[in-house]
């Protein structure tokens, strides 16, 4: 029997389990390319709007570092995609990690590989169907965004190799977690050090496109720029991309095969005799188990909240078209554009900032199905308890991570603006006002969660939706009613808008309530 037999069975089967996560992150990205295709004719209609727009981006080194460089400042699909081609792909490479790190080392981790391993399959079926599945799951996507970027009204050459671009990085993203999937024997690991990894390969694109240009050759993420996808296109670029991702999932066969099944090639560090009297309570367990994820996401928004800032100041060069200022306006309120700037962007990184939260509530579902639950519970410790220690953790979490959002937003604008103390008394109670949407979200996910262990992934598709309703709906052109669906544009577009007390009350009272409901629940269902 050949080692990789039964690798196309198992990697149509990983196809099958994943098929509503692929769905539903593939139907964003599409929407976001489409969306963003379709509106930018009509955003910068003249060539000139086009270039000032662009020359404006090339020329703040926080939008470069954060978007990438305009190759070619006339091109009207290298300003509609100046977001997707780095930005985006980062989406891209996270979901091949989630998929790949789920298959390989997830299910190692939970027996079930063990499992698969005595029936009739090869020693390396399990990691070739992984990296299999994600190779379609690339390739698939970035079909589906050539496509949208075509409809959306661009050239097919250009959205072709954007396209190609996306999936390029997928095949990157997908080689890499294979071999950190090989380091160690604990998902989470391998998840924090794939994920650092993509993080250094975004930091050195970064600095490339900003201050040493070839640095932007190491990284895939630089090579998406390099590619120059809508002008004089380099097709030669994407064999790095191929040839990284096979090089990649060479070496991490080369490494399966070193290692046994459920182990890593990197010993873990041995914990100590005794437990701290401080994992005594189930908060302090709560707190020890997410601490290490809120650290990670506190300085990832920390950046992501100063690079924001420090583009916002530029936003009347960027907008010089009165259809990209009534666009703005339209999803940041109606005020100064500064502000409505600052609106809009607070406004999607509550999204960012309520997955955490969700995330938080979908690992006490995974927690319950492996079994880990029923152990705690077996202690002194209540059904009540358990649940509010999970809630609790997501919900001050957020709240911490939309101050810290706002706090590094005013460290940037204050530093680009020279204006601190402004700034600071406008945009931090702005970020906080966000935090009622936030919180009926996560509620939304934790009542999902209470109702069946295995509902707790709902809550990604709530938040995928009311992403889409919200945030995009006023460039996919969706019904008034349908855009209100989202909790998100019920918040108080501050600074562009004075505080309003009323929809912050409804939404936290719903939060409240459903959060009520879910306790109840909770409280008699079976565990597991």
């Amino acid at each position: 029997m050949s080692t990789w037999t039964g690798t196309v069975r198992l990697a149509r089967t990983f196809l099958r389990r994943d098929r509503v996560l692929v769905g539903v992150w593939t139907l964003v990205l599409v929407a976001v390319c489409y969306a963003s295709a379709a509106a930018t004719g009509s955003l910068y209609p003249s060539v000139a709007d086009r270039v000032s727009a662009a020359t404006a981006i090339n020329a703040s080194p926080a939008g470069v570092a954060l978007y990438g460089p305009v190759v070619d400042v006339r091109s009207e699909g290298e300003l509609a995609m100046t977001k997707m081609t780095v930005l985006y792909a980062v989406l891209v490479a996270l979901l091949l990690l989630v998929l790949v790190r789920r298959h390989v080392r997830a299910e190692e981790e939970d027996g079930q590989a063990e499992l698969l391993g005595g029936t009739a399959i090869g020693r390396d079926a399990t990691l070739g169907a992984a990296v299999l599945e994600a190779t379609v799951v690339a390739l698939g996507l970035g079909v589906l965004a050539a496509l949208a970027d075509v409809v959306g009204g661009l050239p097919v050459k250009g959205s072709l190799a954007f396209g190609a671009s996306w999936a390029g990085i997928g095949l990157v993203a997908a080689g890499l977690t294979a071999v950190c999937c090989q380091l160690s024997a604990s998902s989470r690991t391998c998840a924090a050090v794939a994920g650092a990894a993509l993080g250094a390969l975004f930091l050195v694109r970064a600095v490339g496109d900003t201050s040493a240009p070839t640095l932007s050759w190491i990284s895939p993420f630089g090579w998406s720029t390099k590619l120059h996808a809508w002008s004089h296109t380099r097709w030669w670029v994407l064999l790095l991309d191929v040839g990284a991702g096979l090089a990649l999932a060479g070496v991490a066969r080369v490494l399966r095969a070193r290692r046994d099944l459920g182990a890593g090639m990197l010993a873990p560090r041995p914990g100590p005799s005794v437990g701290s009297p401080r994992l005594a309570g189930v908060l302090a367990l709560s707190l020890r188990l997410h601490g290490p994820m809120a650290l990670a996401w506190t300085v990832a928004v920390g950046v992501l909240g100063v690079v924001l800032g420090s583009i916002a100041p530029d936003i009347d060069s960027m907008l010089d078209s009165p259809a990209a200022r009534e666009m703005a306006q339209r999803i940041g309120g109606r005020g100064a554009l500064g502000d409505t700037l600052i609106a809009a962007e607070l406004s999607m990184t509550a999204v960012i900032v309520t997955c955490f939260a969700i995330a938080v509530v979908g690992h006490g579902g995974a927690e319950e199905r492996d079994g880990r639950t029923e152990q705690v519970l077996a202690t002194a410790t209540s059904r009540s308890r358990a649940l509010v220690a999970t809630v609790a953790v997501a919900l001050v979490g957020a709240t911490w991570l939309s101050l810290v959002t706002g706090l590094a937003f005013t460290l940037g604008y204050g530093a680009a603006a020279g204006d601190l103390g402004d700034t600071f008394r406008r945009v931090v109670p702005a970020a906080l006002a966000q935090a009622p949407a936030i919180w009926l979200v996560t509620a939304i996910g934790v009542a999902a969660y209470t109702l069946r262990s295995r509902w707790a992934v709902l809550g990604w598709a709530f938040l995928v939706a009311f992403l889409t309703f919200g945030q995009l709906g006023e460039l996919l052109r969706l019904p008034g009613w349908v855009v209100g669906l989202s909790p998100y544009v019920h918040v108080p577009k501050m600074p562009a808008e004075p505080f309003a007390l009323e929809p912050s009350l409804v939404l936290t009272g719903l939060a409240a309530v459903l959060l009520a409901a879910s306790w109840w629940r909770f409280r008699t269902r079976d565990i597991g």
